[in-house]
């Protein structure tokens, strides 16, 4: 079952997005796997690679990303 095409361009958005803001902190999914455990989620190297590719994951992933990456002030057009 395929998604909708908004649905697509969205979470494609928010896939790069986190990619991006991993790329310019400089932090490996390794090291986004261990800031992730420090916030409570276990998340693993290779689970975290798998949901970027995918483009799929839960608000709670999303969100816990942003906080590990110590982001404040998202702007939802730069999503």
């Amino acid at each position: 079952m395929s998604m909708p095409a908004k649905e697509k361009e969205y979470a494609d958005r928010i896939r790069r997005f986190i990619k991006a803001e991993l790329k310019r902190a400089g932090v490996s999914y390794k090291e986004l796997a261990e800031r992730l455990t420090k916030h409570g989620f276990e998340e693993t190297e290779i689970g975290i690679a798998s949901k970027l590719s995918r483009g799929t994951f839960s608000a709670t992933f999303l969100l816990a990303c942003l906080a590990a990456l110590e982001l404040d002030g998202v702007r939802l057009e730069d999503l």
